[in-house]
């Protein structure tokens, strides 16, 4: 198989039956330079979302937080500087091998938590949303950990809704994010990353989905003109 026919494949197992075994094995390819290419293509603006989220999450110092599918553990940080105690859960060897933060980290499937009813006093999540397989059950997962009051922060990429910036965010998230992603990582990568919008749900259907699992107070924002986006949530008792 050439390497063009090689990614080609891989671009159409990341959205086919295989797809969470074809995104495994896309982060374990880009884990090198994957925080890199964070800070590189949204101007460092990535950790101030991050901190956005974790002032959002509202939870009392030292309370206990998953960072699900945390990657290379960003979240775990700024969870463990704002006062918390942190433990990252993801399924990507790579990603966890190429982490920086001190808090704890396990490898597994956030669809199959290896963590106890109510376990966590709240959870996190960052630009995983898109790659998982199946979000009810992840959600249902969440709101099992998470205890009755505990809160969760959700992190996403967005799409602005003034037509000039969506026009241009397009332009930069459509073309020049994967001409760049493929020059320092791996390309099947970069090129999967603005398609993969297409596989988010709407946020008033992120929220539905949300309620059903067992959460309330499901708060919505758009971030930074709305290239990302923060869903916030309390597990009801």
């Amino acid at each position: 198989m050439t390497v063009g026919r090689r990614g080609r494949a891989d671009s159409e197992e990341l959205f086919g039956a295989s797809r969470e075994r074809a995104v495994m094995r896309m982060f374990d390819r880009a884990a090198r330079r994957y925080d890199l290419l964070n800070r590189l293509l949204t101007f460092g603006l990535d950790r101030r979302w991050r901190r956005r989220s974790v002032r959002l999450l509202d939870l009392p110092p030292t309370s206990l937080a998953a960072d699900l599918a945390c990657g290379t553990g960003d979240f775990c940080g700024e969870l463990e500087r704002a006062g918390h105690r942190a433990v990252g859960l993801d399924f990507s060897a790579g990603m966890l091998r190429c982490a920086s933060t001190s808090a704890p980290l396990v490898r597994a499937d956030v669809l199959r938590l290896p963590l106890g009813d109510g376990a966590v006093d709240g959870a996190v999540c960052g630009f995983a949303l898109r790659n998982l397989a199946d979000l009810e059950t992840f959600f249902a997962e969440v709101a099992r950990v998470v205890r009755p009051g505990g809160r969760i922060a959700l992190l996403e990429v967005a799409e602005p809704t003034h037509r000039v910036l969506r026009w241009g965010h397009r332009l930069y998230f459509g073309r020049v994010v994967p001409f760049i992603g493929g020059l320092l990582s791996d390309r099947t990568a970069y090129r999967y990353l603005p398609d993969s919008l297409r596989l988010l749900p709407s946020p008033a259907q992120l929220a539905d989905q949300l309620e059903t699992a067992g959460f309330g107070d499901v708060d919505h924002r758009l971030l930074s003109g709305g290239i990302a986006q923060a869903l916030t949530a309390i597990r009801s008792a």
